[in-house]
């Protein structure tokens, strides 16, 4: 069967992590694509963003990787905080900044100096469409670069600023970081096990999710922008991403005056749905409702347990709860995951593996749809975004930018709105057609 280009610099034969079982269908679906309509749905867009860390480069990452030209601007000598975290290094950088800085562009600039303050003022007014900010409250306000002075100047801007407590309220000023919120906004305290000490979601849900907000209220405004030909004003914040995770929390303590409690890997009003350890690690069951749950009892051998008055039906099972998971923990841990895997599997009763990222990157499911992605220069392979159009992931087109690597073409106009030299073409496309 002859070579069949997923993205550009890649092929389904080339790259095993981009493997799709069926082929021929992937075929018939797009062999009349052009895979830039996929690649470059935000090309032209140009956006600044200033801050570092994790929340604002999540959401600016999540553009660029949808076409967008991203100009990330970092102080002189050492750039983004996250540049300098530990401890894992690949090819020369954290794999934190890898992940949530590639295809962008890096701008070295000292904001003190007035001549390069000019130059980025000017682009901001004249070329971008997009300013995206987790600074310090106040600071870009400070210098002349806040929301008010630049949307004035340029009625198109979408400004999106992303805080740590909100424009409003007696905490508006100060800093916040994603394990504070995680404490503050109540996740904490509905994480982890009961009587245990409290324990941080394992992925920066707070940042990220604010940083992905900021996205999706860019995206609105782009789609105003174009029916009203003006920009807005974006707020986000980590608390209020907080409060947003706590969503079905609150209304249970609004309607009923429940107070969430900490549940381990189970669920929020069904038993059993939670993980159970066997030989050689955890299986997640989820026998969801009374069918799945008779379903399971035939895979463990025991059709007694749905006629027994204590887990007959679910409001049953959660009074007794303690008790059947004791003895659905019995069954399991005389057996490898696999095993009972099978055995679930045959009985049509959900259930997982507990994975870790290594399990989870060499899974042929990750395989076949193809998160893991290769940058055209093979130096780095990187998690996709979770979306695809018209069956096409967009491609992770290149790793993370040097510190500054892209200060002399901005300095020389590369990123201005008319240059002949646009820089998605010149790095990533040189020019080939891409389609199948």
């Amino acid at each position: 069967m002859e070579h069949v280009p997923l993205f550009y610099g890649q092929s389904l034969f080339d790259n095993d992590m981009m493997f799709y079982r069926d082929v021929a269908l992937h075929v018939r679906r797009v062999q009349n694509i052009d895979y830039r309509a996929a690649d470059f749905l935000l090309s032209g867009i140009r956006i600044v963003e200033f801050g570092g860390s994790v929340a604002g480069p999540y959401g600016t990452w999540i553009l660029a990787s949808l076409g967008a030209t991203v100009l990330k601007i970092e102080r002189p000598d050492s750039g983004d905080d996250c540049r300098a975290w530990a401890p894992a290094k690949y090819n020369g950088f954290g794999s934190v900044f890898t992940a949530l800085n590639a295809g962008k562009h890096s701008i070295e600039i000292d904001l003190k100096d007035p001549e390069q303050k000019s130059v980025l003022r000017k682009f901001m007014i004249e070329d971008a469409d997009i300013v995206i900010q987790n600074m310090r409250p106040g600071f870009l306000e400070s210098i002349g670069f806040g929301a008010d002075d630049l949307m004035a100047e340029n009625e198109r801007l979408i400004y999106c600023s992303n805080g740590a407590f909100g424009r409003a309220g007696p905490l508006s000023d100060r800093p916040g970081y994603d394990p504070l919120m995680q404490a503050f906004g109540g996740i904490m305290s509905v994480t982890g096990e009961e009587g245990g000490p409290p324990v941080r979601v394992g992925t920066s849900i707070i940042d990220m999710g604010s940083g992905m907000w900021c996205a999706i209220g860019i995206l609105a405004a782009l789609r105003n922008r174009d029916i009203k030909g003006k920009g807005e004003r974006i707020d986000a914040s980590l608390f209020e991403t907080s409060l947003g995770w706590m969503t079905y929390h609150s209304a249970a303590y609004c309607g009923e005056k429940k107070i969430g409690i900490r549940r381990g890997s189970s669920g929020v009003g069904i038993v059993p749905y939670q993980a159970y350890p066997c030989l050689d690690g955890y299986l997640v069951i989820a026998a969801g409702n009374d069918r799945l749950f008779r379903k399971l009892t035939q895979a463990f051998d025991q059709p007694q347990w749905p006629d027994d008055s204590r887990f007959a039906t679910n409001p049953k099972r959660l009074e007794n709860k303690l008790i059947l998971n004791e003895l659905i923990e019995q069954i399991t841990i005389t057996q490898a995951k696999a095993h009972w895997q099978k055995k679930l599997d045959d009985a049509n009763v959900p259930n997982a593996p507990l994975q870790n990222i290594e399990e989870i990157v060499h899974h042929p499911q990750t395989e076949a749809v193809g998160m893991i992605q290769e940058t055209d220069d093979g130096q780095f392979k990187l998690m996709g975004l979770p979306l695809s159009f018209d069956g096409i992931r967009p491609p992770q087109r290149r790793g993370p930018p040097n510190l500054g690597q892209d200060t002399a073409k901005f300095f020389a106009g590369v990123f201005n709105v008319g240059s002949d030299d646009p820089p998605h073409q010149e790095e990533t496309l040189d020019n080939k057609k891409r389609k199948i």
